[in-house]
């Protein structure tokens, strides 16, 4: 019996040691392992320079070696032992400095001392290296010698898009990022969980919605996305959901979308409400991800975010301590499930109308049972408190928010009182 957790692990342990940018082979090389689950996956490649509303495509960087040697002829700081070691975007250097002016190109973490943080400069050119306090502090006087072999040039920016087309052309949009180097929880969790997320909608039999689903790099790959997507976004997307740190087994968090009362800030709620009431609230102000894009002035789209721990608040965040033992079978597991429900939750979402005058007679439909029980009793209190709000005015949600009961929980209800016709679908 399969284990989807651990699969999904597993697909972020193989991604896990590849040096990912906004551009580049990493980026490329990350998508074809992606593609193997999503065959239908295709790729876009975007040419430097390109305009991107306020934006432009910048060039494309790629890295072969990095390493520092130090006085005594060790090698440190190496990009073979962790792709972490050299500042994103880092230009070709090979020279010798001392100690006193190496330290300008050094990044670390006094308050993390074992940790290497993730340092980038993507629109400035640089070059750097990030390293542990504590191996920093033992640097000693004299000569270093710096190398990077890396390139920078003009180039590509990459993305995947996969869409499922579903009975109507009003879609469902996914959205997450492959741009990070390795860190799992806050970059491979995200389009990891996507990926099981895109096998199990292509698995169903009757999809109401069409999902557009995209990997993308983080910020510019939105932008530059929506620069050639945005006016079918806007006409077609009816919810839709930036997916980022959703693999460690702490908190549950939701971020709301700009407007706050979209689709998927209800059904976000809805989920997280009777699945993880411990969940952590957040305002939009602590926007940090594509959503900053997507609900931007002008294009408005109705995206929100579930995540595990947010960005920004678990302390190996942008380090090399958000590695593959933060990230869990079980925690990427849940937070699958919590997507999942809430997609279930977005297809079951319509208006329906009792198609009877006064309430219904249940018994002569063999929907009242001949024997009452305490489980019998709740569940005919369910289906004519269900009954009791379908006035062709309140929609699924909104219904099974007013008798406190999942969305999900009433599919067998609703299956049946549309069988014996005493619901219609009214269309939107």
């Amino acid at each position: 019996m399969s284990d989807p957790g651990q699969e999904m692990h597993t697909l972020c342990r193989e991604l896990f040691p590849i040096c990912r940018s906004i551009t580049g082979n990493g980026f490329r090389q990350s998508l074809e392992i992606l593609k193997k689950h999503l065959p239908d996956l295709k790729t876009f490649e975007v040419p430097t320079g390109t305009n991107c509303f306020d934006w432009t495509v910048p060039k494309e960087w790629n890295i072969n070696d990095a390493y520092i040697i130090d006085p005594d002829g060790n090698k440190i700081c190496s990009f073979q032992d962790s792709n972490l070691h050299v500042v994103g975007y880092s230009t070709l250097i090979d020279k010798t400095l001392s100690l006193e002016e190496l330290q300008e190109y050094l990044y670390s973490l006094p308050e993390q001392p074992n940790a290497i943080p993730y340092i980038t400069s993507y629109y400035k050119e640089r070059w750097g290296f990030c390293i542990t306090h504590n191996q920093r502090e033992l640097l000693k006087t004299g000569e270093y010698r710096v190398f990077i072999d890396s390139e920078l040039k003009d180039g590509h920016l990459t993305y995947g898009e996969l869409i499922i087309p579903g009975e109507t052309k009003k879609e469902v949009f996914l959205s997450t990022y492959l741009c990070h180097p390795s860190m799992a929880n806050n970059e491979l969790s995200g389009p990891v969980v996507t990926t099981f997320l895109a096998k199990w909608i292509d698995s169903l039999k009757h999809r109401k919605y069409t999902y557009r689903i995209i990997i993308i790099p983080e910020t510019i790959g939105s932008i530059t996305y929506l620069s050639q997507n945005h006016k079918a976004m806007k006409e077609n997307i009816i919810a839709g959901f930036n997916i980022s740190c959703i693999g460690d087994e702490r908190a549950f968090s939701y971020l709301p979308s700009r407007q706050g009362n979209t689709l998927s800030d209800q059904i976000a709620l809805h989920v997280l409400k009777n699945l993880h009431p411990e969940f952590l609230s957040y305002s939009f102000l602590d926007r940090g991800s594509d959503e900053r894009q997507y609900c931007s002035p002008g294009i408005d789209l109705p995206v929100c975010s579930i995540m595990r721990t947010r960005y920004g608040c678990y302390p190996e965040y942008h380090t090399s301590l958000d590695d593959l033992d933060l990230v869990t079978p079980n925690g990427l597991y849940g937070g699958f499930e919590a997507i999942k429900k809430s997609i279930e939750c977005i297809e079951m979402t319509e208006i329906l109308q009792s198609t009877i005058l006064c309430e219904p007679q249940l018994g002569k439909r063999n929907l009242y049972p001949t024997i009452s029980t305490n489980n019998s009793t709740l569940h005919v209190r369910g289906m004519m408190n269900f009954l009791a709000h379908c006035d062709g005015k309140l929609n699924t949600l909104e219904i099974a928010e007013v008798i406190l009961t999942p969305l999900w929980e009433l599919i067998t209800i609703i299956d049946k009182l549309k069988q014996e016709g005493i619901l219609r679908t009214i269309d939107d």
